[in-house]
């Protein structure tokens, strides 16, 4: 049996902790191991010398008691630097958006998504891809539209990495991208890691957003519909 993705939430809601828990019960390919209702909690968890599960995933709230969920990522990358951490916020504000990125977080998704949407986010992230909400992911395009600098990928990128950002953009995992391409998953993990080399970025939503800022990916307009 494949081991689950381990998730850790930090959430200062007990209702919505109760609503994550709910939607993780019996998981075949997920299992919450912790909760916590502060950024404070979670790091001194993390740090404990009697950890005992290091999260796969940290599902992070914004707006918490005490610290914020944007000045806990710091914390979070430096105590447990191998774990994805997603944005999970009802903030649609678009400074939070870009802070989180920029300071490396995964993924972005808003309180909004569905239970399955959520599972699907921790899993696209788990295979290198970029999981943002819709609306969120816009944003990006329009805002970095709006103030790109006039590069193009082709000085940058190769038209094999290009090809391969823009499948990222659009939410492909890793898996995705090698069917897609008919081409093995190692040599797409190749291409990511030049990509994120090219690019001076840690991840993935931070390798969409730098190429809408710089003008590598086309800004065409996406869909707003539900």
């Amino acid at each position: 049996m494949t081991q689950k993705i381990k998730v850790l939430l930090v959430e200062d809601s007990p209702e919505y902790r109760h609503v994550i828990s709910f939607a993780f019960e019996d998981d075949p390919k997920l299992e919450l191991i912790d909760k916590f209702g502060t950024a404070e909690q979670a790091l001194r968890h993390l740090q404990s010398p009697n950890l005992q599960q290091i999260p796969d995933v940290i599902l992070l709230d914004l707006n918490l008691p005490g610290m914020s969920g944007i000045e806990a990522i710091h914390w979070l990358t430096e105590y447990v630097p191998k774990t994805k951490i997603i944005i999970l916020t009802q903030s649609r504000n678009e400074a939070d958006v870009l802070s989180s990125i920029e300071r490396g977080a995964a993924g972005y998704l808003l309180k909004s998504a569905s239970a399955q949407e959520i599972k699907s986010g921790i899993q696209i992230v788990m295979e290198g891809g970029a999981s943002l909400d819709p609306k969120m992911a816009n944003f990006l395009l329009h805002n970095f539209k709006k103030q790109k600098a006039p590069t193009t990928g082709n000085e940058i990128l190769s038209s094999r990495e290009m090809e391969i950002l823009s499948l990222i953009s659009q939410g492909q995992a890793r898996k995705e991208i090698s069917k897609g391409l008919k081409i093995s998953s190692k040599t797409v993990d190749n291409h990511i890691a030049h990509i994120f080399e090219k690019l001076n970025v840690v991840n993935a939503p931070s390798a969409v957003a730098e190429a809408y800022k710089t003008g590598i990916l086309p800004t065409h307009p996406h869909s707003d519909e539900e």
